[in-house]
């Protein structure tokens, strides 16, 4: 198969790109920036010419649409670059696919879920009337929409994939990135981060994620919606503390609260129908995840 991957330099993108290649396929990226890959082509998906020109240039028989805004806080300080990105960028990709017809693999996020306080399976927001809590979970849940809308109009076919709290290797740090890639750049450097005591996750190693979006190639059924987790529920602090304990490090420049806003206070997920179409597995736990992460960071950033 021909497949495209936009945001292909990312932490989930690049990852799945190789796995893609290993498993036969001919692999495309895009991003933002100029890069050096091979069978790479530039794109900013908020400028339709660009994205006109990225499918004038290949057909592809797929399409990972990966490339996004992520994170609550960085779209709060950058809702502008956020919005265009998120909406207007995924609004001219499904222009292409309603031109083109190719088959999309579009990745939203567990933050859709909101104020949801119950287990988060898929069809939760088919019943309940969920408020999301800040504007990146807003342009997720749009997207969602927007590819509903397309398919109703035109007959796209599209796979949405919610993706929980996926960390590991090839995340590379800002203080806008994952809590897990951010505890252990601050503690690798002697920073101090905040923990957030109440909040609770289902953390997703990056092999175990990339492996299941690479199954959905053979395995493709159009309008479906899946729930991409780990499978502990664990609070902020125990990764916090694996860390420390890894690096042979006390928790004095950790600052301990409660609870963060404008995010979502426990994240209890049903990722079963992961498990029967895409054959998900949970096979790295936190306690073996974490030390891996901590050893691929001290290699970029040469500490330790």
């Amino acid at each position: 198969m021909r497949i495209l991957v936009t945001g292909g330099l990312g932490a989930v993108g690049k990852p799945l790109s190789g796995e893609l290649r290993r498993r036969g396929h001919e692999v495309w990226i895009s991003d933002r920036t100029h890069s050096y890959e091979s069978y790479y082509i530039r794109c900013d998906i908020g400028e339709f010419h660009q994205v006109e020109a990225l499918f004038r240039k290949v057909e592809f028989d797929y399409v990972y649409h990966l490339a996004a805004e992520f994170g609550r806080r960085n779209g709060e300080d950058f809702y502008e670059t956020l919005w265009k990105t998120n909406a207007i960028g995924t609004k001219n990709i499904l222009r292409m696919q309603e031109r083109l017809q190719f088959k999309m693999i579009f990745t939203s996020s567990s933050e859709v879920y909101g104020d949801y306080g119950g287990i988060m399976s898929e069809d939760v927001m088919d019943k309940v009337a969920i408020r999301q809590m800040n504007d990146y979970a807003m342009s997720k849940r749009v997207n969602e929409m927007q590819i509903l809308n397309s398919a109703d109009r035109f007959g796209t076919e599209t796979v949405r994939l919610r993706l929980f709290n996926t960390y590991g290797p090839g995340e590379y740090y800002s203080e806008y990135r994952s809590a897990i890639c951010v505890f252990i750049y601050r503690a690798l450097h002697d920073l101090p981060y905040t923990v957030f005591t109440r909040h609770r996750r289902t953390s997703s190693y990056i092999d175990d994620t990339v492996r299941t979006l690479a199954n959905i190639v053979g395995n493709f059924k159009p309008g479906e919606v899946y729930n991409i987790a780990g499978n502990e529920l664990h609070d902020m602090k125990q990764a916090s503390d694996i860390i420390l304990s890894y690096l042979g490090k006390d928790d004095s420049l950790v600052e301990y609260r409660d609870v963060e806003e404008a995010t979502t206070l426990e994240k209890r997920v049903d990722a079963s129908r992961a498990v029967r179409d895409l054959g998900h597995q949970s096979t790295v736990a936190l306690e073996e995840g974490i030390p891996r992460t901590i050893d691929w960071q001290k290699g970029v950033y040469g500490r330790g």
